[in-house]
């Protein structure tokens, strides 16, 4: 079975130049957790949830710690000031252009390639979506499940023929 067979046709994209509270929108009303992302017509990058989600997170401030009587006044001011953090960070989220938290490196497979080829790649690196692109143009995506919808249906074929 090919990836044409299983894969989504006109995908939900986003520009590289979108700020991230756009991405997160149309990620939302789509129901998806990651998407192309085009500058113009070209791939070049996706952006999912775990790479939004990395945005919020804060440095530990690290290593063990135990407090002296005179650092237990510390304790509630270092808690203020990772709340600070968190705050600040999440208001920037919204106004930061998705090029800067994308995953620029992406893995892509062609409409004529297997789905044992896709499944492959996804598994190899780790991912749960692939853009498909014919002639350098993205002409689909293909997810896991897209996949293991496609097994089912093979399946079904053989049961049937």
């Amino acid at each position: 079975m090919k990836v044409k067979d299983v894969m989504k046709t006109d995908p939900v994209a986003c520009q590289a130049t979108d700020a991230v509270s756009d991405a997160v929108k149309l990620l939302k009303r789509n129901e998806i957790s990651g998407m192309p992302v085009l500058d113009g017509e070209e791939l070049v990058g996706i952006v999912s949830e775990s790479d939004l989600l990395k945005m919020l997170s804060t440095e530990d401030e690290g290593g063990l710690w135990l407090p002296s009587p005179l650092e237990i006044l510390e304790v509630p001011i270092r808690d203020l000031i990772r709340w600070e953090k968190l705050q600040a960070g999440a208001e920037e989220v919204g106004q930061t252009q998705v090029s800067e938290v994308m995953t620029k490196k992406v893995h892509t497979v062609g409409p004529e390639d297997t789905i044992e080829q896709a499944a492959s790649v996804m598994v190899g690196h780790r991912i749960n979506r692939l853009p498909v692109l014919e002639d350098d143009r993205l002409v689909g995506i293909v997810t896991r499940g897209d996949i293991i919808a496609g097994l089912g249906m093979g399946a079904s074929e053989v049961e049937e023929g």
